[in-house]
């Protein structure tokens, strides 16, 4: 039998898995060495340090409140880039997107220009006696900032491909705006909004540039996971080197859960 006229057939040259194992041995191979390079004896105390165990903390609490926050801000901005043709919409996703190519420390300084207190922001903020600039909030700002894009591109996506077809029938039936989105949009998007906000907590995660350049590393108020390997780099590398590998664990969970809802919205999707 062909098998090109067989289910097994995929379309792919056997040459290019050649090529494709090339390319996850240039990811996997450094991974490996680092876990080559663990103290394992010391691991468990290495990453039960009170400034591990605080940053550690600082980091999740942090990024699950930008992951809210780009929630708030990305279904909005996602609707309307999706279901709202307009001039400058091509514009306004390309700046919406723009931090997924910036460098994370021109994120920053483009934050502290905005909400410093000397920046656009930051001078009436000031005045008002709040201050956001090197503080946890400046945290959160800055891991947002980088996280949002991810958020927006998954529901856009997600938007497009479910089309209008339910909310038109749902609006035909008097429902209204409102009730369309909470009982129909949302709901049928669900999957997509999901994975946004698993990739968008991953990302901020991992947030070091824009971090350290817009909120700095104050142990317990700034110094997030990231910061603190950075710090622990340069002064134990044992340490750094644990503390990686726990971030390297968290972000394959978080990135693992997010294909997994990702395919099983897909499974449901294709369902008679």
């Amino acid at each position: 039998m062909n098998s090109r006229s067989g289910t097994g057939y995929t379309g792919v040259p056997p040459w290019i898995y050649a090529i494709a194992a090339a390319g996850a041995l240039f990811v996997l191979l450094p991974l490996v060495a680092m876990v080559a390079k663990v103290n394992w004896p010391q691991f468990i105390p290495l990453i039960t340090s009170e400034s591990s165990v605080t940053a550690l903390g600082l980091s999740l609490r942090t990024s699950a409140a930008s992951t809210a926050l780009c929630i708030i801000l990305g279904i909005p901005l996602a609707l309307v880039l999706a279901r709202s043709p307009f001039p400058g919409q091509r514009l306004l996703r390309a700046f919406v997107l723009l931090p997924l190519v910036l460098p994370p420390v021109v994120g920053g300084i483009a934050l502290l220009y905005t909400f410093g207190r000397q920046g656009l922001l930051g001078k009436s903020l000031e005045v008002a006696g709040i201050q956001i600039a090197f503080s946890t909030t400046a945290v959160v700002l800055a891991q947002t900032f980088v996280a949002l894009p991810f958020l927006v591109v998954s529901l856009e996506g997600a938007l497009r491909t479910a089309g209008n077809r339910y909310e038109l029938v749902a609006a035909t039936l008097g429902a209204r705006p409102t009730t369309v989105l909470r009982r129909v949009t949302v709901p049928l998007v669900l999957p997509g909004l999901a994975s946004g906000a698993v990739l968008s907590f991953a990302r901020s995660l991992g947030e070091f540039g824009a971090t350290l350049t817009f909120a700095g590393s104050l142990e317990g108020v700034t110094r997030t996971l990231p910061l603190e390997i950075y710090l622990q780099r340069e002064t134990d590398a044992d340490a750094a080197v644990a503390l990686s590998l726990v971030l390297v664990a968290v972000a394959v969970a978080v990135v693992g859960l997010s294909y997994g809802r990702r395919n099983a919205g897909a499974r449901v999707e294709v369902q008679p």
